[in-house]
C-alpha cells in the first residue's frame, strides 16, 4: 500500500466518524425521520476519491450499515442500506462524468466546491426518494410518499447542500495546510 493511499484511508475514516458522530446530534423531523447528515461525509468521500470507485462503494455500505444501526424511523433498517448503496453508485457516475465533461483546471477548486453542492443536491434528493420508496414497499410510510419527501428530504436538501459546501471547505483548508496530497 502507498503512503498516499493510507493518507487517503485514514481521511476516509475521519469524515466516516464525523457522519456517524453528526447522524447522532441531528435531531427528528416529525414522524422519526432524521436529516442524514451521513450522506455529506459519503458526497465528500466521492469527491475526494473520484477515481476510486472500490473505496467510494465501501464507504456507501459503511454509511449505509452505520445508519441501519442507529436509525430513528421504524423499520428503516433495510431501506437505509439500499438507499446508500443506490445513491453512492449514481452520485459516483455523475461525478465521473461532470469531471470527464468539464475541464477542471480551467476552473480549479471553486469547481470542486460548487460540483460538491451540487452532487449533495442531486444526491440527498436520490437517497431521500430510494429509501422512501424502498420504505413503503417494506414497511409502509406514515404518509404519502410525496407528502413525506417534502416535508423531510427537501429540507435536508438544504441543509445538506450548505454542511456539504462549508465541510468541503474545510477538507480542502486543512488538506492544502497540511500539505497533503489527493
Amino acid at each position: 500500500m502507498r503512503k498516499n493511499d493510507t493518507k487517503k484511508l485514514i481521511l476516509n475514516a475521519i469524515l466516516l466518524g464525523i457522519g456517524m458522530i453528526l447522524n447522532q446530534i441531528v435531531p427528528a423531523i416529525g414522524a422519526g425521520i432524521t436529516p442524514d447528515l451521513t450522506l455529506v461525509m459519503l458526497f465528500c468521500i466521492v469527491m475526494i476519491n473520484r477515481d476510486d470507485f472500490k473505496t467510494c462503494f465501501i464507504s456507501g455500505i459503511v454509511i449505509g450499515l452505520f445508519t441501519a444501526m442507529t436509525t430513528k424511523f421504524p423499520g428503516g433498517q433495510i431501506p437505509n442500506i439500499i438507499d446508500k448503496i443506490v445513491t453512492v453508485i449514481v452520485v459516483y457516475m455523475i461525478v465521473k462524468s461532470m469531471y470527464m465533461m468539464i475541464p477542471t483546471s480551467k476552473y480549479g477548486k471553486k469547481f470542486d466546491l460548487i460540483a460538491v453542492t451540487v452532487i449533495s443536491i442531486i444526491g440527498t434528493m436520490i437517497s431521500g426518494f430510494v429509501f422512501l420508496f424502498s420504505a413503503s414497499i417494506i414497511i409502509g410510510l406514515p404518509a404519502g410518499l410525496i407528502q413525506l419527501f417534502l416535508a423531510v428530504v427537501m429540507p435536508t436538501v438544504l441543509i445538506n447542500a450548505i454542511t456539504s459546501f462549508i465541510i468541503y471547505s474545510i477538507i480542502e483548508i486543512s488538506i492544502k495546510r497540511t500539505a497533503f496530497q489527493i
